[in-house]
């Protein structure tokens, strides 16, 4: 993909910039009807009515797609009948339709076009779109939509972009290098889907207005130290003030450097090199 600009006619129009689409099949095609769910937007809030995230709501109104992650219909050749936008996630979709007349959605890889074939299990080609467990797939390969536990479909390296590399195999074990830096182990009878994902160019796209955040359901984001005390606990103060203490967010867990994984999660066994501090960029 390639990231679009257009004539300054506007503010908006001159800060902001799209993706020019150019791996969507046909605009005008609608997504597959049987595949489709409604989407109640919660604006945050939990089965409860409480904010559990915010600065979220309105936006405009979606369906969602769902999504193939498990790959298991092994044996069975589907062609690819159209690559699709999908407003739920930040990569692109392919319409799947299997040799026994069953449609799927999955998550469309670099390179992927209409009229390719992509088959899923042990004894396939080990080529873009094609799903094989981590014990069939050649090391140094490039891998997508992984999954952590055999059989409960693919959990990470899913956006738009993101890659893992599958470095090594012991015994029962593979290992792979993802997005983070973080080398982690997992069991050779998890699925992984060959290639990395599309839209590469989806981290580039610069929304131009807040307006634009609205559509996409994102209200405006204020700081903790321009509330009340009783909002926030950086809040209060005679005048602009620094927020008297370490930045920390409204229930007063640390922002910046505080760690946050709890100390006797099950998966840290799982991890064989912790992921490297600073900044990430996608794909890297």
């Amino acid at each position: 993909m390639a990231i679009r600009q257009y004539k300054p006619v506007t503010p908006g129009r001159r800060q902001g910039s799209v993706s020019d689409f150019a791996e969507i099949t046909d605009r005008k095609r609608k997504p597959e009807k049987s595949l489709l769910l409604p989407k109640k937007k919660t604006g945050g809030r939990n089965n409860q009515g409480v904010t559990c995230t915010r600065f979220r709501g309105g936006g405009h109104k979606q369906k969602y797609r769902i999504i193939d992650f498990k790959r298991n219909h092994d044996g069975l050749v589907a062609t690819v009948i159209s690559i699709e936008y999908d407003p739920n996630r930040s990569s692109r979709i392919a319409l799947l339709e299997y040799e026994d007349g069953e449609k799927t959605y999955i998550l469309a890889p670099e390179g992927l076009t209409a009229g390719d074939k992509v088959m899923s299990g042990e004894d396939v080609e080990p080529k873009i779109g094609n799903c094989m467990p981590l014990k069939k797939i050649p090391l140094g390969l490039i891998i997508h939509n992984v999954e952590l536990q055999p059989g409960h479909g693919g959990q990470v390296c899913r956006s738009a972009g993101t890659k893992a590399t599958l470095t090594a195999r012991e015994g029962k074990w593979a290992q792979i290098t993802l997005p983070s830096g973080e080398v982690r182990r997992v069991s050779n009878e998890c699925r992984a889907t060959i290639g990395m994902i599309g839209n590469t160019d989806h981290m580039n796209v610069s929304l131009g207005k807040a307006g634009r955040s609205r559509w996409m359901g994102r209200r405006p984001h204020n700081r903790g130290t321009s509330m009340n005390p009783v909002d926030h606990p950086m809040g209060g103060g005679e005048g602009r003030t620094g927020g008297g203490r370490n930045p920390c967010g409204p229930t007063g867990v640390l922002a910046k450097g505080g760690k946050t994984r709890q100390k006797r999660k099950p998966s840290n066994s799982s991890i064989v090199r912790r992921r490297r501090p600073g900044p990430r960029t996608a794909g890297s």
